[in-house]
């Protein structure tokens, strides 16, 4: 079976998770994803390569067609193998504490697409974590009118924890604007963070 993936125009992670996707929806075959910038060609080359899956690329007219052959693998046996390979048949007790409704340093507009991105990103890989913990401000994301607030009820509907620390919303004035999870205190988050197996701070 082929399948052709076209994830021109799309921001990362796009064509990498509509890639990964269509290859989970076939036992054999190929998937060509065609993508319109370098680095998404990289992105989505990276992928094959983790899952250990053939590859292909062409350019024509500054487009990039990346054909991904499903079982003509040079070791790791499909997306199954992947998920062996990374853990994911195998959910740990992960914990994400998010302080600021931006993702990195130097540009804040920047950091607050990569938010959205990383947060959407979240929605599409398993296992999901157990709990995100928002502070300071990183409670402004679960509030009405944030541009990720859909992506976290998401995450709540698939059983993600998605607690608000009260203090915070008081200190912004946004309690009333909580649109998302719920609203918890120190001594919760201190208490899911110290009995996390792994814990990832933003």
């Amino acid at each position: 079976m082929n399948k052709e993936v076209d994830a021109r125009g799309m921001n990362c992670p796009m064509p990498v998770i509509h890639t990964k996707k269509a290859l989970e929806s076939i036992n054999n075959g190929k998937v060509t994803t065609i993508v319109d910038n370098e680095v998404a060609k990289e992105n989505v080359s990276k992928l094959a390569k983790s899952m250990d899956l053939k590859i292909d690329i062409k350019q024509n007219q500054g487009n990039y067609y990346i054909d991904i052959f499903k079982n003509q693998q040079t070791g790791v046996v499909g997306v199954e193998a992947l998920d062996v390979k990374y853990g994911t048949n195998n959910k740990k007790d992960l914990v994400i504490l998010i302080s600021k409704n931006s993702l990195g340093e130097g540009s804040e507009e920047l950091g607050i697409l990569l938010m959205k991105s990383y947060l959407y990103a979240l929605t599409e890989v398993t296992p999901y974590p157990k709990s995100i913990l928002l502070l300071n401000g990183g409670v402004k994301l679960a509030i009405e009118d944030s541009e990720v607030v859909e992506h976290l009820r998401s995450l709540e509907s698939n059983g993600v924890e998605v607690l608000s620390c009260g203090t915070c919303l008081d200190y912004f004035k946004i309690k009333d604007k909580l649109a998302v999870g719920g609203i918890s205190n120190m001594y919760t988050i201190v208490e899911r963070l110290n009995n996390a197996s792994n814990t990832i701070k933003l």
